[in-house]
Protein backbone atom coordinates (compact mmCIF):
# COMPACT_ATOMS: atom_id res chain seq x y z
CA UNK A 1 0.00 0.00 0.00
CA UNK A 2 1.44 3.46 -1.11
CA UNK A 3 1.36 5.97 1.49
CA UNK A 4 0.16 9.26 0.75
CA UNK A 5 1.95 12.45 2.09
CA UNK A 6 1.17 16.42 2.86
CA UNK A 7 3.93 18.97 2.13
CA UNK A 8 4.31 21.64 4.35
CA UNK A 9 5.75 23.99 1.99
CA UNK A 10 7.88 26.45 4.32
CA UNK A 11 8.53 28.85 1.06
CA UNK A 12 4.82 29.37 0.42
CA UNK A 13 3.16 29.96 3.55
CA UNK A 14 3.62 31.68 7.09
CA UNK A 15 4.67 29.70 9.85
CA UNK A 16 1.42 29.92 11.72
CA UNK A 17 -0.34 29.03 8.85
CA UNK A 18 1.93 25.98 8.34
CA UNK A 19 1.01 24.85 11.50
CA UNK A 20 -2.88 25.03 11.12
CA UNK A 21 -2.62 23.21 7.94
CA UNK A 22 -0.88 20.69 9.74
CA UNK A 23 -3.47 19.68 11.79
CA UNK A 24 -5.44 19.64 8.76
CA UNK A 25 -4.01 17.64 6.98
CA UNK A 26 -3.84 14.82 9.64
CA UNK A 27 -7.33 15.07 10.24
CA UNK A 28 -7.98 14.97 6.01
CA UNK A 29 -6.37 11.66 6.40
CA UNK A 30 -3.26 11.76 5.14
CA UNK A 31 -0.70 9.26 6.39
CA UNK A 32 2.90 11.52 6.43
CA UNK A 33 3.94 15.33 5.81
CA UNK A 34 6.96 16.44 4.95
CA UNK A 35 8.46 19.62 5.96
CA UNK A 36 10.68 21.64 3.42
CA UNK A 37 13.93 23.59 4.93
CA UNK A 38 14.82 26.54 3.49
CA UNK A 39 16.14 29.94 3.90
CA UNK A 40 15.17 31.70 0.81
CA UNK A 41 11.84 31.59 -1.46
CA UNK A 42 12.68 29.92 -4.65
CA UNK A 43 11.14 32.96 -6.28
CA UNK A 44 10.22 36.64 -4.65
CA UNK A 45 6.44 35.86 -5.71
CA UNK A 46 6.31 32.97 -3.23
CA UNK A 47 7.02 35.25 -0.43
CA UNK A 48 8.53 33.30 2.50
CA UNK A 49 10.69 30.98 4.30
CA UNK A 50 10.19 30.58 8.17
CA UNK A 51 12.42 28.23 10.22
CA UNK A 52 11.51 24.79 9.44
CA UNK A 53 12.80 23.13 12.75
CA UNK A 54 10.65 25.50 15.35
CA UNK A 55 7.57 25.22 13.39
CA UNK A 56 8.27 20.98 12.92
CA UNK A 57 8.42 21.34 17.01
CA UNK A 58 4.61 23.22 16.89
CA UNK A 59 3.57 20.80 14.30
CA UNK A 60 4.50 17.64 16.39
CA UNK A 61 2.08 19.49 19.29
CA UNK A 62 -0.89 19.45 17.28
CA UNK A 63 -0.88 16.28 15.28
CA UNK A 64 -0.51 12.73 16.88
CA UNK A 65 -0.86 10.15 13.89
CA UNK A 66 0.84 11.46 10.94
CA UNK A 67 4.61 10.83 10.25
CA UNK A 68 7.02 14.09 10.20
CA UNK A 69 10.26 14.42 7.94
CA UNK A 70 12.25 17.66 6.20
CA UNK A 71 12.38 16.98 2.67
CA UNK A 72 14.97 17.80 2.69
CA UNK A 73 17.78 19.34 5.42
CA UNK A 74 21.11 20.11 4.12
CA UNK A 75 23.53 19.84 6.71
CA UNK A 76 27.03 20.73 5.20
CA UNK A 77 27.14 24.34 5.55
CA UNK A 78 24.34 26.60 7.09
CA UNK A 79 24.09 23.49 9.46
CA UNK A 80 27.00 22.21 10.97
CA UNK A 81 25.72 17.61 10.82
CA UNK A 82 26.50 17.39 15.06
CA UNK A 83 23.63 20.24 15.53
CA UNK A 84 21.36 18.49 12.67
CA UNK A 85 21.51 15.37 14.64
CA UNK A 86 20.46 17.08 17.83
CA UNK A 87 17.57 19.00 16.17
CA UNK A 88 16.59 15.73 14.77
CA UNK A 89 16.36 13.96 18.18
CA UNK A 90 14.32 16.57 19.91
CA UNK A 91 11.82 16.18 17.26
CA UNK A 92 12.16 13.02 17.31
CA UNK A 93 11.21 13.09 20.59
CA UNK A 94 8.80 15.84 20.63
CA UNK A 95 6.81 13.71 18.06
CA UNK A 96 6.91 10.03 19.98
CA UNK A 97 9.31 8.76 17.49
CA UNK A 98 7.11 9.73 14.20
CA UNK A 99 10.03 11.68 12.92
CA UNK A 100 12.06 10.66 10.05
CA UNK A 101 15.41 12.87 8.86
CA UNK A 102 15.46 13.81 5.44
CA UNK A 103 18.93 14.51 4.29
CA UNK A 104 20.43 16.09 0.39
CA UNK A 105 23.60 18.22 -0.95
CA UNK A 106 21.34 21.40 -0.82
CA UNK A 107 21.10 24.15 -3.08
CA UNK A 108 23.56 27.46 -3.24
CA UNK A 109 20.51 29.61 -2.88
CA UNK A 110 20.15 28.29 1.34
CA UNK A 111 23.44 27.82 1.81
CA UNK A 112 25.12 30.99 0.82
CA UNK A 113 24.10 33.14 3.28
CA UNK A 114 26.81 31.93 6.20
CA UNK A 115 29.40 33.36 4.01
CA UNK A 116 31.14 30.08 3.42
CA UNK A 117 31.08 29.79 -0.07
CA UNK A 118 29.30 27.12 -2.36
CA UNK A 119 31.70 23.84 -3.15
CA UNK A 120 31.03 21.86 -6.65
CA UNK A 121 29.03 18.97 -6.80
CA UNK A 122 31.73 16.45 -6.01
CA UNK A 123 32.79 17.89 -2.64
CA UNK A 124 29.06 18.71 -1.91
CA UNK A 125 28.90 14.62 -1.95
CA UNK A 126 31.78 14.30 -0.25
CA UNK A 127 30.37 16.41 2.92
CA UNK A 128 27.50 15.09 2.52
CA UNK A 129 28.36 11.54 3.10
CA UNK A 130 31.00 12.69 6.06
CA UNK A 131 27.93 14.78 7.50
CA UNK A 132 25.46 11.56 7.46
CA UNK A 133 28.02 9.42 9.13
CA UNK A 134 28.77 11.64 11.72
CA UNK A 135 24.26 11.99 12.12
CA UNK A 136 23.98 8.28 12.08
CA UNK A 137 26.54 7.65 14.61
CA UNK A 138 25.06 10.09 17.02
CA UNK A 139 21.44 8.81 16.45
CA UNK A 140 23.01 5.84 17.65
CA UNK A 141 24.14 7.44 21.16
CA UNK A 142 27.10 7.59 22.82
CA UNK A 143 30.07 9.65 22.49
CA UNK A 144 31.29 10.75 18.73
CA UNK A 145 34.64 11.74 17.77
CA UNK A 146 35.29 12.27 14.01
CA UNK A 147 37.97 13.56 11.76
CA UNK A 148 37.34 14.08 8.31
CA UNK A 149 38.01 15.55 5.21
CA UNK A 150 35.24 17.90 5.65
CA UNK A 151 34.09 17.90 9.43
CA UNK A 152 35.32 17.08 12.76
CA UNK A 153 33.56 16.53 16.00
CA UNK A 154 34.89 16.60 19.11
CA UNK A 155 33.73 14.24 22.29
CA UNK A 156 29.59 14.83 20.57
CA UNK A 157 26.95 13.10 22.74
CA UNK A 158 23.27 13.52 22.00
CA UNK A 159 21.82 13.51 25.67
CA UNK A 160 17.83 13.28 24.65
CA UNK A 161 17.48 10.54 22.11
CA UNK A 162 13.79 9.21 21.23
CA UNK A 163 12.73 5.60 22.04
CA UNK A 164 13.19 4.83 18.71
CA UNK A 165 16.23 5.79 16.47
CA UNK A 166 15.38 8.32 14.58
CA UNK A 167 15.54 6.90 10.75
CA UNK A 168 17.42 8.54 7.84
CA UNK A 169 16.10 9.21 4.28
CA UNK A 170 18.95 10.72 1.65
CA UNK A 171 18.09 12.25 -1.80
CA UNK A 172 19.41 10.83 -4.39
CA UNK A 173 19.73 10.97 -8.21
CA UNK A 174 21.87 8.44 -9.92
CA UNK A 175 23.94 5.31 -9.63
CA UNK A 176 26.71 7.10 -7.79
CA UNK A 177 25.20 8.62 -5.24
CA UNK A 178 23.42 5.64 -4.39
CA UNK A 179 25.96 3.57 -4.32
CA UNK A 180 27.55 6.18 -1.38
CA UNK A 181 24.56 6.21 0.21
CA UNK A 182 22.23 3.28 0.25
CA UNK A 183 24.47 2.15 2.80
CA UNK A 184 24.23 4.59 5.08
CA UNK A 185 20.96 5.83 5.09
CA UNK A 186 17.60 4.01 5.69
CA UNK A 187 15.23 5.10 3.18
CA UNK A 188 15.37 6.55 -0.79
CA UNK A 189 14.44 9.90 -1.14
CA UNK A 190 13.89 11.68 -4.89
CA UNK A 191 11.33 13.88 -7.14
CA UNK A 192 11.85 12.13 -9.93
CA UNK A 193 9.43 8.86 -10.59
CA UNK A 194 12.38 7.09 -12.05
CA UNK A 195 12.29 2.93 -11.88
CA UNK A 196 15.55 2.59 -12.46
CA UNK A 197 16.48 4.54 -9.42
CA UNK A 198 14.45 2.58 -7.30
CA UNK A 199 15.57 -0.94 -8.69
CA UNK A 200 19.13 0.00 -7.99
CA UNK A 201 18.51 1.38 -4.90
CA UNK A 202 17.01 -2.16 -3.67
CA UNK A 203 19.68 -3.81 -5.23
CA UNK A 204 22.58 -1.90 -2.99
CA UNK A 205 20.32 -0.97 0.23
CA UNK A 206 19.83 -5.07 0.41
CA UNK A 207 16.53 -4.24 3.08
CA UNK A 208 13.14 -2.76 3.24
CA UNK A 209 13.10 0.85 2.39
CA UNK A 210 11.15 3.51 1.92
CA UNK A 211 11.13 5.33 -1.47
CA UNK A 212 9.56 8.72 -1.22
CA UNK A 213 8.82 10.69 -3.66
CA UNK A 214 7.09 14.25 -4.19
CA UNK A 215 4.81 15.69 -6.33
CA UNK A 216 3.42 19.41 -7.13
CA UNK A 217 0.24 19.86 -7.77
CA UNK A 218 -2.01 23.08 -8.60
CA UNK A 219 -5.82 22.30 -7.09
CA UNK A 220 -8.23 25.50 -7.99
CA UNK A 221 -12.05 25.48 -9.15
CA UNK A 222 -10.53 27.44 -11.39
CA UNK A 223 -8.21 26.18 -13.87
CA UNK A 224 -6.81 29.22 -15.59
CA UNK A 225 -6.12 30.66 -12.31
CA UNK A 226 -4.42 27.03 -11.15
CA UNK A 227 -1.73 27.24 -13.85
CA UNK A 228 -1.61 31.06 -13.26
CA UNK A 229 -0.47 30.23 -9.73
CA UNK A 230 1.56 27.44 -10.65
CA UNK A 231 3.28 29.74 -13.44
CA UNK A 232 4.29 32.39 -10.76
CA UNK A 233 5.34 30.32 -8.44
CA UNK A 234 6.63 27.08 -9.52
CA UNK A 235 7.81 27.62 -13.24
CA UNK A 236 11.46 27.00 -11.23
CA UNK A 237 10.69 23.64 -10.74
CA UNK A 238 11.82 22.89 -14.60
CA UNK A 239 15.05 24.24 -14.24
CA UNK A 240 16.02 20.49 -12.94
CA UNK A 241 18.05 19.61 -9.46
CA UNK A 242 21.87 20.43 -11.88
CA UNK A 243 20.21 24.20 -12.25
CA UNK A 244 18.01 24.68 -9.11
CA UNK A 245 21.21 24.13 -6.90
CA UNK A 246 23.53 26.19 -8.46
CA UNK A 247 21.77 29.26 -8.39
CA UNK A 248 22.20 31.82 -5.59
CA UNK A 249 18.76 33.83 -4.99
CA UNK A 250 15.74 34.71 -6.34
CA UNK A 251 16.73 36.78 -8.95
CA UNK A 252 18.86 34.32 -10.82
CA UNK A 253 15.57 31.77 -10.82
CA UNK A 254 13.46 34.60 -12.17
CA UNK A 255 16.12 35.38 -15.04
CA UNK A 256 16.34 31.72 -15.73
CA UNK A 257 12.75 30.89 -15.85
CA UNK A 258 11.51 34.47 -17.99
CA UNK A 259 11.11 32.81 -20.84
CA UNK A 260 8.65 29.86 -19.17
CA UNK A 261 5.11 30.22 -20.30
CA UNK A 262 2.68 29.47 -17.79
CA UNK A 263 1.32 26.27 -20.67
CA UNK A 264 4.82 24.77 -20.26
CA UNK A 265 4.23 24.69 -16.54
CA UNK A 266 0.74 23.32 -16.94
CA UNK A 267 2.56 20.31 -19.08
CA UNK A 268 4.31 19.30 -16.34
CA UNK A 269 2.07 19.98 -13.03
CA UNK A 270 -1.35 19.22 -12.76
CA UNK A 271 -3.60 22.12 -12.76
CA UNK A 272 -7.13 22.86 -11.91
CA UNK A 273 -10.16 20.48 -10.64
CA UNK A 274 -9.36 17.48 -12.22
CA UNK A 275 -8.72 14.89 -9.45
CA UNK A 276 -8.27 12.36 -12.01
CA UNK A 277 -5.48 14.36 -13.32
CA UNK A 278 -3.59 14.23 -10.12
CA UNK A 279 -4.12 10.70 -9.27
CA UNK A 280 -2.94 9.86 -12.76
CA UNK A 281 0.62 11.95 -12.03
CA UNK A 282 0.63 10.43 -8.84
CA UNK A 283 0.35 6.95 -10.22
CA UNK A 284 3.35 7.16 -12.09
CA UNK A 285 5.49 7.37 -8.51
CA UNK A 286 3.99 4.05 -7.45
CA UNK A 287 4.56 2.15 -11.23
CA UNK A 288 8.20 3.49 -10.80
CA UNK A 289 8.26 1.47 -6.62
CA UNK A 290 7.94 4.59 -4.65
CA UNK A 291 5.91 3.31 -1.47
CA UNK A 292 5.64 7.23 -0.02
CA UNK A 293 4.51 10.16 -1.85
CA UNK A 294 4.05 13.85 -0.51
CA UNK A 295 2.14 16.19 -2.63
CA UNK A 296 2.49 19.63 -2.93
CA UNK A 297 -0.37 22.07 -3.33
CA UNK A 298 1.13 25.22 -5.02
CA UNK A 299 0.34 28.57 -3.22
CA UNK A 300 -1.12 29.40 0.29
CA UNK A 301 -4.35 30.96 -0.76
CA UNK A 302 -6.48 27.19 -1.49
CA UNK A 303 -4.82 25.00 0.96
CA UNK A 304 -7.67 24.73 3.03
CA UNK A 305 -10.15 24.22 0.26
CA UNK A 306 -7.70 21.46 -1.25
CA UNK A 307 -7.64 19.96 2.20
CA UNK A 308 -11.30 19.42 2.01
CA UNK A 309 -11.15 17.98 -1.74
CA UNK A 310 -8.36 15.29 -0.49
CA UNK A 311 -10.48 14.12 2.73
CA UNK A 312 -13.36 13.68 0.49
CA UNK A 313 -12.16 12.98 -3.18
CA UNK A 314 -8.49 12.93 -3.65
CA UNK A 315 -7.50 10.44 -0.94
CA UNK A 316 -10.33 8.02 -1.66
CA UNK A 317 -9.72 8.35 -5.11
CA UNK A 318 -6.02 7.63 -4.94
CA UNK A 319 -6.73 4.43 -2.02
CA UNK A 320 -9.39 3.06 -4.65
Amino acid sequence: MTSYGYTLMTEQSGPRELVRYAGAAERAGFDFEVMSDHYFPWLDEQGHAGYAWSMLGAVSQVTERVELMTYVTCPIVRYHPAVVAQKAATVGILSDNRFTLGLGAGENLNEHVVGHGWPPVNVRHEMLEEATIIIKALLDGGYVNFSGDHFRVDSAKLWDLPEERVQIGVAVSGAQSIETFAPLADHLVAVEPEPDLVQQWESAHGTPSRKIGQIPVCWDPDRDRAVERAHEQFRWFGGGWKVNAELPGTAGFAGATQFVRPEDVAESIPCGPDVAAIVEAVREFEEAGFTDVALVQIGDERQEEFLDVAEKELLPALRG
